[in-house]
């Protein structure tokens, strides 16, 4: 690793820090309008801030309490802003651009993804979702689910197939939908939390304009990789829940107040949790140190989310091994909301005789939610696909149906 991060008196930070004084509780406009919510965008979103720019701005204004549009409780515009922002900068005209992309920087409009479906999971090149064009509208029918947070977002970013005589790959394109669009229905989906985060989104006889499109038609697939890459990207910080959430690091903590952990297997699970725990650190700081040095990140950006996802799951295992039967009596926690908008740190727990109970029910909500970690965005073995192809360069599956198209694998399937 190679970088120094600027000094206290670095003029970048002291003029962060000027904005940050005469805005302590800025709304989300005011935020975007200073150039902050993605620093590293051009003008007009960003301020075109190297990566040690974006750093100081991100330690300046860490823990700033932002208002946000309409009383919304939502920590941030996570999909909006990370996944489908970058698609329509990359493959939107400017009329779109225009259209989308302040308000999405300003929260005035929340995203979701319409991705996944029923029988198009881990192959998601597979996708049935039909959008057949009618004029100046497209047609649109078929499911998707797992959608997170549909039931409270504006729009969605959905992949639809156009061409089913084309390659699987090749015949899907990409569009903006609100979720208000006559033909659009959903169902809820209430995991084992008790929280609903997720539903099934249902398109029948859907109409949507052309100017909806992102791209080309017959170009999603590549619009959508460009989604997924930032997907895995931010799903992969520092806290255990997708990167929301207490992190090892806080059970470290409370596990500190106990004294000495006497049981010789507890011992060795904590100092296995620590040591991953430091491993991702540092594989945190590797890849950044490249960003930093103008190199693109290698194996250790591969593995970071598979590493990540499975380390989020012994953390809450973990938890709550230490706190024993008592942890089966505590309630299922806080709605999918307030659980992603939980910061690291912010968890509580009270001592009794050498053990613990929780207090915070996130720690229960992230044990029941912690099994969803290694299948969304991309499943553990998808991932390891990806490590020994794209990173290890080990020889590809054998793809059975090379050079056929959609429809002839629906056949050969059927």
């Amino acid at each position: 690793m190679d970088f120094d991060f600027p000094a206290d008196d670095d003029p970048r930070r002291l003029a962060v820090r000027a904005w940050r004084d005469e805005n302590p509780e800025p709304t989300q406009a005011e935020l975007h309008e200073a150039g902050y919510v993605v620093p590293h965008w051009p003008e007009p979103w960003g301020i075109g801030a190297d990566p040690i720019h974006q750093i100081i701005i991100q330690q300046e204004l860490a823990g700033l309490k932002v208002k946000h549009v309409g009383g919304r409780e939502m920590a941030s515009n996570a999909i909006g802003v990370g996944w489908a922002a970058p698609t329509i900068l990359l493959g939107g005209t400017e009329e779109q651009k225009a259209r989308y992309l302040d308000r999405i920087f300003t929260h005035e409009d929340i995203w979701c993804q319409l991705f996944s479906e029923p029988d198009a999971g881990s192959d998601l090149a597979n996708l049935a979702t039909r959008a057949v064009r009618d004029g100046d509208e497209y047609v649109i029918n078929g499911a998707k689910i797992w959608s997170s947070g549909a039931h409270v977002s504006d729009m969605g970013i959905l992949i639809a197939r156009t061409d089913p005589d084309a390659p699987k790959h090749r015949g899907i394109s990409y569009f903006a939908v609100p979720m208000d669009t006559p033909g659009l229905t959903m169902s809820p989906i209430v995991d084992m939390t008790t929280a609903h985060s997720f539903n099934q989104v249902f398109f029948d006889d859907m109409r949507l304009p052309v100017e909806n499109r992102i791209g080309e038609e017959g170009d999603g697939w590549r619009l959508a990789k460009v989604t997924l890459a930032n997907e895995r990207v931010s799903l992969s910080s520092a806290g255990s829940l997708w990167g929301a959430g207490p992190s090892a690091y806080d059970l470290l903590e409370q596990i500190k107040g106990m004294g000495p952990v006497v049981d010789a297997t507890m011992r060795q699970k904590v100092a296995r949790m620590f040591a991953n725990a430091e491993v991702l650190r540092l594989n945190r700081l590797w890849t950044l140190s490249a960003k930093l040095n103008g190199r693109t990140p290698g194996t250790e950006a591969s593995i970071q989310k598979l590493m990540a996802d499975e380390h989020g799951q012994e953390v809450m295992e973990l938890a709550k091994e230490l706190v024993g039967a008592e942890g089966m009596l505590t309630g299922s926690g806080p709605s999918g909301e307030l659980a992603q908008s939980s910061r690291s740190g912010a968890t509580e727990i009270n001592f009794r005789k050498g053990h613990f109970a929780e207090v915070d029910p996130v720690w229960h909500y992230g044990f029941l939610f912690s099994p969803a970690l290694t299948l969304g965005g991309g499943t553990w073995a998808i991932q390891r696909n990806i490590v020994a192809e794209m990173a290890l360069g080990l020889p590809r599956e054998p793809d059975v149906q090379q050079g056929m198209t959609w429809a002839e694998t629906q056949k050969a399937r059927a």
